[in-house]
């Protein structure tokens, strides 16, 4: 008998369909569910980020949505624990779970461990926030260019988060941030499944443009208006949630938002792909209707 345990993992961008795949598969194989998207943690942000209904969840646990309050901070590390020992418990039942998100970092916490990052102060981080929100990214990209050459030459220049966080901790710790970034891969005592979920771009780009169109009659503006207070959060600084903060700021009107939040969400997707095909071989890659083709790549991987 086959005693290892196994994680098949789904990753793939917004509106892929990777939460209706995802049930069938837990159905298919008598298991659970372990969200690594990175803002349906938080109770406070349901319609922005398309967390599964009831409906939709069909039954099957679901872990890690509606887990954490956006009052408290949560970060990739604190996830990588967590999920490791509620991994823990389910392989005592279950020989295979699903682990599926967006959040190219919170994956591969689980995957690969994550740095061991310094105590940052919390001071530097509201200084660096307060300069990208008057005077763009571009001062901000011009520093990090100096105190950490390397890293500049591989972050995600469009990503203000990442870059606000690289700068915290360079002046934080007065050492480059990529010094902190071990290489080595932590080997996980379980098998991982990789799977990647794609579909044409036109379809795709429909997708999207549909799912934002269903958010803001779902009321986003609504709950946009209730996160308001939060809005510097770090899981705040995301398309969905920041294209509505400028417009109730006045910095357009609400045609201009509404183009903004889908194009913006179609950047997002092309921006989860490119991380998620950063390494050819890491993952295999389906459209969500090859139910066959997925099941058998997933058996061929379980023997």
């Amino acid at each position: 008998m086959n005693t290892q345990k196994h994680l098949v993992v789904v990753v793939g961008p917004t509106a892929v369909g990777k939460t209706d795949l995802c049930v069938q598969l837990a159905k298919h194989y008598k298991t659970e569910i372990i969200s690594a998207d990175s803002r349906q943690f938080f109770k406070e942000m349901t319609v922005g980020t398309a967390k599964p209904t009831v409906a939709e969840q069909q039954g099957v646990p679901h872990h890690f949505v509606d887990s954490h309050t956006i009052a408290a901070d949560y970060n990739a590390g604190a996830f990588e624990q967590d999920v490791l020992a509620l991994l823990e418990k389910l392989f005592k039942e279950k020989d295979v779970v699903i682990l599926t998100g967006g959040s190219g970092l919170y994956v591969r916490a689980v995957l690969e461990g994550m740095d061991a990052m310094p105590e940052t102060d919390p001071a530097i981080r509201e200084e660096l926030t307060r300069q990208y929100e008057e005077k763009g990214l571009e001062p901000l990209l011009g520093q990090l260019q100096k105190l950490d050459p390397l890293y500049f030459a591989e972050v995600d220049k469009a990503n203000p988060q990442r870059i606000i966080r690289a700068l915290e901790v360079c002046l934080s710790s007065t050492m480059p941030y990529s010094s902190f970034r071990r290489s080595e891969k932590q080997q996980r005592e379980f098998n991982i499944i990789p799977i990647g979920l794609n579909r044409d771009r036109a379809v795709l780009y429909s997708r999207i443009d549909q799912r934002m169109d269903l958010m803001l009659q779902q009321g986003l503006l609504e709950e946009a208006k209730a996160l308001y207070p939060y809005r510097d959060h770090n899981a705040l600084q995301t398309v969905g949630y920041k294209e509505i903060f400028d417009y109730l700021e006045g910095k357009y009107d609400w045609s201009e938002a509404v183009r903004l939040l889908k194009r913006n969400s179609r950047r997002y997707a092309k921006r989860q792909l490119t991380w998620f095909k950063k390494n050819p071989d890491e993952y295999t890659w389906f459209e969500p209707q090859q139910w066959q083709e997925i099941t058998a790549f997933i058996d061929e991987s379980l023997t």
